[in-house]
């Protein structure tokens, strides 16, 4: 399932990218999260259309006409989902479809096989605030409240026809915690502004490297039972964060994340608490990847959902939430996706007081669930 690793990879580090491009702010989102919903509205895309998801989210690099990609999806939402691990993550998907539409048995069992998604029915045309209330009831449920509302009160009406939802909730302790005892007031620079932070400490053996070409330290925090890790790309203090981010390919992230690349040593490490809460409507930075005829009502292709040729996605909502403290990280995404029809030292330091990328990794799968930028508390 490498393959399927290195799609998912690549699309997490083009989007991330995209919306670094579009945000100068904070940004947090799960891509694993994203793409899981995107998948299963390529069960359904036909011609052009699934063409173009399939470049988007570099699906055509896993091969198999996007047979391969289900499969991969179906093993990799196993091992993300097992029940005997140190760490609490859970993925959830669910279709909600309007009671009167005519949804293809095929499109629904595949959604089940491969997504554990199961379709239930709404009645969106006459009552489409108490469906939207519904979904985002679901999704609280699933994400232990920390995205209360992931559909705005604008996102269903009467002509909706099919929203696919996909909730992701992650809880995990460090492998080593930071002492809350040794947590202080500091500061965090930004463009030449000191800024107060709340920031952790510890000494521990982890694996730091520094990357010559963008004058950056990466630093590999583990979670407990180390299935889990959370990757820190912070760049030298005179170096703008723009430098990496310009840099970054799937390829890359892999080299100068590798076993081979890293070195365990004992290091200093500081690192703000922080809690992010993120938002973004993504039906404008999809088509910047490709993915353009889905969102276009005269052009869209779903027939593989329907018989009907008047579907098309309108909506793209994605919400996510992170906390990182002396404990561990509790985070939390959820996707939404709306149909409608035509209507050197000797202990090295790694201080974390400037911006920063960070990326938490499955590291069974190499599979990216979330990444982020951290530029202002």
């Amino acid at each position: 399932m490498e393959t399927l690793s290195e799609a998912n990879g690549t699309f997490a580090l083009n989007l991330l990218k995209k919306l670094c491009e579009n945000h100068s702010k904070n940004i947090f989102f799960s891509p694993f999260s994203i793409s899981s919903a995107l998948s299963m509205v390529f069960l359904g895309a036909k011609g052009n259309t699934a063409a173009q998801m399939s470049q988007a989210l570099s699906l055509d690099k896993v091969g198999g006409g996007g047979a391969d990609a289900h499969q991969g999806f179906q093993w990799l939402l196993s091992e993300v989902n097992k029940p005997d691990t140190q760490y609490l993550l859970r993925t959830a998907n669910r279709l909600f479809g309007e009671k009167t539409y005519d949804f293809l048995s095929s499109f629904k069992d595949s959604c089940r096989t491969f997504y554990q998604a199961d379709l239930e029915e709404l009645d969106f045309a006459d009552a489409a605030e108490k469906s939207r209330k519904h979904i985002n009831s679901w999704v609280a449920e699933k994400t232990e409240g920390k995205i209360p509302e992931s559909l705005s009160s604008d996102s269903v009406d009467s002509c909706t026809k099919l929203i696919l939802v996909n909730a992701i909730y992650f809880k995990g302790k460090w492998d080593k915690a930071f002492s809350k005892a040794r947590t202080q007031k500091s500061t965090f620079k930004i463009n030449q502004v000191n800024k107060p932070i709340q920031m952790m400490f510890q000494k521990s053996m982890v694996n730091l490297s520094y990357v010559q070409e963008i004058f950056t330290q990466i630093l590999v925090l583990p979670y407990v039972g180390r299935e889990l890790n959370m990757i820190i790309m912070l760049p030298d203090e005179n170096v703008d964060l723009k430098t990496v981010e310009k840099e970054l390919t799937y390829e890359r992230f892999l080299e100068w994340t590798r076993a081979g690349t890293m070195r365990t040593r004992e290091v200093n490490v500081f690192l703000p608490r922080f809690k992010l809460e993120e938002s973004y409507d993504l039906e404008n930075s999809l088509p910047t990847l490709g993915m353009v005829d889905a969102f276009d009502e005269a052009r869209a292709d779903f027939s593989g959902m329907s018989p009907r040729r008047d579907l098309f996605v309108s909506k793209v909502a994605h919400k996510a939430f992170v906390e990182v403290n002396e404990e561990g990280t509790e985070a939390a995404a959820a996707t939404a996706l709306t149909f409608q029809r035509h209507c050197g030292r000797i202990t090295p330091r790694f201080c974390a007081d400037h911006p920063f990328l960070f990326f938490i990794q499955h590291t069974k799968t190499n599979c990216i669930l979330f990444c982020g930028r951290f530029s202002s508390p």
